[in-house]
């Protein structure tokens, strides 16, 4: 049977990475972490679902397999262009995860370049006003309902 619902992008999206262990893969990549062991270590899935997700990712185009010695075959993961696209969606993740999910201090705290404590925001590409989603914003097109 056919799922019904809005065409959406956030479905689409939802598709490719909306599971826990491939936004936590990605999570760890976009760190610097591309070892699969460490992978691993890090997220705490395990290594038959790890490896799904990583394939699944690489498959979508949103990492990439790497060999980075030959004897023996050892591979690592990275992002490509669309894996580091996503870097401000998981900062947003993140953010709303320290203010909703988390009880006490963020238990991981990223800097920016310049020193201080990352706090990501939307703004508008073409005039640079903050924007909050659904006060500010209106749909030009919306997806038809299937």
């Amino acid at each position: 049977m056919a799922q019904s619902g809005r065409e959406c992008s956030i479905a689409n999206a939802l598709a490719v990475v909306g599971e826990r262990w491939a936004l936590l893969a990605l999570r760890e990549i976009n760190l610097g972490v591309t070892k699969f062991d460490q992978i691993a270590r890090n997220t705490g899935a395990s290594r038959d679902i790890l490896a799904a997700r990583l394939r699944a990712l690489v498959a979508a185009g949103v990492v990439e397999r790497r060999q980075y010695q030959d004897h023996p075959p050892r591979f690592e993961y990275v992002a490509t262009e669309s894996g580091v696209a996503l870097r401000p969606v998981l900062h947003a993740l993140m953010a709303w995860g320290d203010r909703y999910a988390t009880e006490g201090e963020p238990p991981t705290v990223l800097a920016h370049e310049c020193g201080a404590e990352l706090h990501t925001q939307t703004v508008c590409a073409h005039c640079g006003g903050q924007v909050a989603w659904g006060e500010n914003t209106r749909a030009l097109r919306l997806g038809a309902v299937r």
